[in-house]
């Protein structure tokens, strides 16, 4: 099934409605699908990555599946016992070739071929009453056993002669690479520039672009992890095919992969097909939830974000709106100290930084200190409710410290951790131990957003926070937040723009403030303020009914209050219907729109790599 989304719409939905047409019509039928199936017999199909043939395998199976329905219409009502079978199938296992680095896989997939190929003449036997066999085997799959990113394609299968390429290479996020991937990432993609932030499996995409600029008819379809398609990734991926003219004329947004082997986790992939130049048209994939089945929807263009809008690229913004306050991330100790331990081997101390039970136990032994500390709270603090403390001493004097044996024993840990610190700035703060090495809190209210949150939550849980809780460097704050801003950000809109231009850590959100700093925020008049402040409210009181559940439970889908969830719904189509009258049907028409704004007010990157403005 997963196989099918790929080979699909890159070629068997196309040839299938050809085939429909061509047994519907009423004269020079018989003519024209004797050219359908020299058509069939002239494809050449290819898979770069095909481990054990699964795609070659139920690509091959399909054609034939296919060439069978062809000779059934071509030979309706012919004596089949004239019928000399050994010449109906012109479809044959050499016009697939693969590349696998395994050798074991590789001779499984030539294997794999052959068997399928014995399948389907067994189904083209019965069908016609006569016995058909392709022995002695005389065609072979080409399947070459190498590294495909360190050999030249053509010599798998000339490009002139190819006609789709399709499969799913592997994935493998920068800091999960081995020596060997390291290099064939240089080997591809050089080493300049922001392209080790990609994926592994976009040396496929650079490899097989210029593939297609050999023979700009190739078309590709390719599974890729779906980091490909956000954030940053989504930048530099598309920074470098966008000039050369590649498009995507079909896409299937997120969805989860199945493998059928045992122990396999479940993957969060896309599928992108490509081609050279603009398509006639396109068609989106996309999943209300990531196991289910697909909706989907024809798109004049497919941007890089997977969505029907103009071919910009986000860039990464460090300045807020204008009019807007600015977010940034919270502050951060570096307090850590690298100890011997007695029996052997080494720790690494947090001083400033206290856990719960380090808190108590400290307190225990210097009851003074407690006018030095703070509760301190990170994403996961903030999502869990469990509270960490800092010990806060910004306006400590010389004679407090040295009257608390408690804060200059920490001290001197962070002191010695600091100047052993490979970073200048951070040793540069050893001469004052006392101080967050960088220290953003606010003196007043704040909004705080954490830095990464679970992928199955419908809204980031977001939090209004005293200056005295300090914000730590996981979590992002926003000083002076009117409560209008926080209803924008975490209504269904804002949450649709983070979904398609975040990045992700694993498959969890991972939000920074140029996913902010880029929001195409709408036209607000004083009402628009007052009606948002009045919804913002209304979440504050419904979430206020559940102050011992922690935030992060509050907003899991499967128990989020019917209050809450009620309330967060009415400013869902409060903001909808600022941005437009009639509202929005689904999260995808909102970020179609969204992009749209994006083109008219921000001045993004073009589809060439050219700026338009700062």
């Amino acid at each position: 099934q997963n196989i099918l989304k790929v080979i699909g719409p890159l070629f068997l939905d196309d040839l299938r409605a050809e085939f429909e047409h061509l047994r519907s019509l009423k004269s020079g039928r018989k003519a024209r699908l004797t050219d359908f199936h020299a058509k069939l017999s002239s494809l050449s199909f290819f898979d770069p990555a095909c481990g054990c043939g699964n795609f070659l395998v139920i690509a091959y199976r399909e054609v034939r599946l296919l060439e069978l329905e062809v000779l059934g219409e071509l030979h309706a009502g012919s004596d089949q016992l004239e019928l000399d079978v050994s010449v109906l199938s012109r479809v044959d296992v050499d016009q697939f070739a693969g590349i696998e680095i395994g050798e074991f896989a590789a001779r499984i997939a030539e294997t794999a071929m052959w068997m399928m190929d014995h399948i389907m003449n067994n189904r083209l036997s019965l069908s016609f009453g006569k016995s058909y066999l392709r022995i002695p085997l005389k065609k072979s799959p080409n399947i070459q056993h190498d590294n495909a990113l360190r050999m030249n394609w053509e010599e798998a299968l000339d490009p002139q002669t190819c006609s789709y390429v399709f499969g799913n290479p592997p994935f493998r996020g920068h800091q999960f690479r081995d020596k060997d991937q390291q290099q064939d990432m240089h080997l591809v993609w050089g080493q300049s520039g922001q392209v080790n932030r990609l994926d592994y499996v976009t040396c496929w995409f650079h490899k097989a672009t210029e593939y297609m600029l050999k023979n700009p008819k190739i078309k590709v379809g390719f599974v890729a992890t779906n980091s490909i398609s956000q954030g940053e990734q989504a930048s530099i991926l598309w920074a470098w095919m966008y000039p050369k003219n590649v498009r995507a004329f079909f896409a299937h947004r997120t969805f989860q992969w199945q493998s059928e082997a045992a122990g396999r986790a479940a993957v969060h992939c896309v599928v992108l097909g490509l081609m050279i130049g603009d398509p006639d048209q396109c068609s989106i994939f996309d999943y209300p939830d990531v196991r289910s089945e697909p909706v989907v929807a024809k798109a004049t263009r497919i941007n890089a974000y997977l969505i029907n809008a103009p071919h910009v690229l986000v860039p990464a913004r460090t300045k807020s709106p204008y009019g807007y306050p600015s977010l940034f991330q919270g502050s951060k100790p570096a307090d850590g100290a690298r100890l011997k331990k007695p029996e052997g081997g080494y720790v690494t101390t947090s001083n400033l930084i206290l856990d719960p039970e380090e808190h108590e136990k400290a307190l225990a032994r210097s009851p003074e200190i407690k006018k030095w500390l703070r509760p301190y709270i990170g994403g996961k603090e903030l999502l869990s409710g469990e509270i960490r403390w800092c010990l806060w001493l910004k306006d400590i004097t010389p004679h407090e410290i040295k009257a608390s044996a408690e804060i200059q024993n920490r001290l001197d840990r962070v002191r010695h951790g600091r100047l052993k610190s490979p970073t200048a700035s951070v040793r540069e703060f050893a001469e004052t131990p006392w101080l967050f090495t960088q220290d953003r809190q606010p003196n007043s209210e704040y909004l705080a957003i954490p830095e990464v949150s679970s992928e199955t939550r419908e809204y980031i849980p977001m939090a209004i926070l005293p200056p005295e809780t300090v914000g730590s460097n996981k979590l992002l704050i926003m000083p002076d937040a009117e409560p209008w801003i926080f209803a924008l950000l975490t209504s269904a809109m804002h949450m649709g723009w983070m979904r398609t231009v975040s990045g992700r850590l694993e498959s969890r959100y991972s939000y920074a403030p140029t996913i902010y700093n880029s929001f195409p925020w709408p036209e607000l008049t004083d009402k628009h303020k007052a009606d948002l402040e009045k919804s913002a409210q209304a979440i504050n009181t419904a979430r206020a009914k559940y102050k011992d559940t922690p935030l992060g439970v509050l907003y899991e889908p499967d128990v989020m209050p019917a209050d809450l969830r009620k309330v967060h719904t009415a400013n869902d189509k409060l903001v909808d219907r600022i941005y437009r009258k009639g509202g929005f049907n689904s999260e995808r028409e909102r970020v179609e729109h969204l992009f749209q704004l994006f083109v008219e007010r921000a001045a993004p990157l073009e589809a060439g790599g050219k700026s338009k403005g700062s």
